[in-house]
C-alpha cells in the first residue's frame, strides 16, 4: 500500500504556516533593530514604521558611552561558558548513571529535579547570599558560576537522561561482546550518539546563564563585574523613563552572542544523531 503524496494545496498551506511561524519568531528581532536605528525624535513621535525614516548609529555610540558594554559582555561570556562546560561535565555521567542503573537514588533524584523546577527562585536568594558571603565568593564571578550551575543543572540532567534512554542497550552489549570495556564503550559509542543531547544541553545552559538577571542583581555589586542583563537595566531612569534607542541598541548587541553560539552548533544539533550512528 503506497502512501499518498500531499496535494499542492496542502504543501502550500504548510509552507505558508512555516513562513508565518518564522515571521512571528523573527519580528521582535527586526523591531529591535528598527528601534536601534531610529533617531530619538522619531522614537518620541511613536513611529510604528519598521523601516527608520532617517537611520542613525547614534544609539549605539550612546549605549557604549553610557555603559561599559565590552566589560559586561566579557563578564557574561566568561560566566556563560564556564557554566555551560561545568554543567555538561557534571550532568553527562550523572544522566548515564540514572538512565542505566536502576537504584533507589534514581526516583529520588528525578523527584528532586521536578521539585527544583517549581521552587520559587526568590526564596533561595537570601540563603545563597549568606552562603557565598561565608565562603568569600560573594560579588565574584566564580560564585555566580556556581549558582548558575546549580540553577540549570536539574533541567539539563533531566534532558540528558531522556537522550540516554533513547540509546538501545543492545549497542553497548554488542560492544562488550566484541571486547570493548565500559570506558571505551562510553567514549566510542555512547558519546557520539549523545551528541545531539549534549549540544541541546549546552545551548540551554548557555542561554539561561547569559540571560539570567535576578541572581546577578543580588550577588554582584562591583560595577566592573556586572553582566549584560544588569547593564541593560541602567538604561531605565530613576523615574521609570526608558531610553528606548540606546536600550534597543544595547539589547541588540547582547543578543548577538546567543545567535552566534546557536549558529555554530545548530548543524551538530541536527546532524549529530547520524554522525554518531556512523561512528558507532
Amino acid at each position: 500500500m503506497s502512501l499518498q503524496r500531499p496535494s499542492a494545496v496542502v504543501r502550500t498551506g504548510q509552507y505558508l504556516a512555516l513562513i508565518g511561524y518564522v515571521v512571528f519568531l523573527g519580528f521582535p528581532l527586526v523591531w529591535l533593530l528598527s528601534t536601534a536605528l531610529k533617531s530619538t525624535k522619531e522614537i518620541a513621535l511613536g513611529s510604528i514604521s519598521v523601516i527608520p525614516h532617517s537611520p542613525t548609529l547614534s544609539n549605539f555610540s550612546e549605549a557604549f558611552a553610557k555603559a561599559d558594554l565590552w566589560q559586561a559582555g566579557l563578564n557574561s561570556l566568561i560566566v556563560a561558558v564556564a557554566t555551560t562546560v561545568l554543567t555538561v561535565v557534571i550532568a553527562l555521567p550523572a544522566a548515564y548513571g540514572l538512565a542505566r542503573f536502576k537504584t533507589i537514588l534514581r526516583p529520588i533524584t528525578l523527584g528532586w529535579v521536578l521539585v527544583s523546577q517549581v521552587f520559587p527562585t526568590i526564596l533561595v536568594i537570601i540563603p545563597l547570599f549568606m552562603i557565598l558571603k561565608r565562603i568569600h565568593l560573594l560579588d565574584q564571578l566564580p560564585g555566580l558560576v556556581i549558582v548558575y550551575v546549580v540553577f540549570v543543572l536539574p533541567f539539563c540532567l533531566w534532558m540528558l537522561v531522556g537522550f540516554v534512554q533513547t540509546i538501545p542497550t543492545d549497542i553497548e552489549e554488542a560492544a562488550a561482546i566484541d571486547g570493548a570495556g565500559r570506558i571505551r564503550t562510553l567514549i566510542s559509542i555512547v558519546l557520539p550518539l549523545l551528541r545531539p543531547g549534549i549540544v541541546a544541553t549546552a545551548l540551554f545552559a548557555f542561554i539561561s546563564s547569559w540571560n539570567e538577571f535576578m541572581f546577578a542583581l543580588v550577588l554582584i555589586q562591583t560595577p566592573s563585574k556586572v553582566t549584560l542583563p544588569l547593564t541593560l537595566s541602567r538604561f531605565v531612569g530613576a523615574e521609570g523613563q526608558v531610553q528606548l534607542g540606546p536600550l534597543a541598541a544595547a539589547a541588540l548587541l547582547a543578543t548577538i552572542p546567543s545567535l552566534v553560539f546557536f549558529a555554530l552548533i545548530q548543524r551538530r544539533l541536527s546532524g549529530g544523531l547520524l554522525t554518531g550512528a556512523v561512528k558507532g
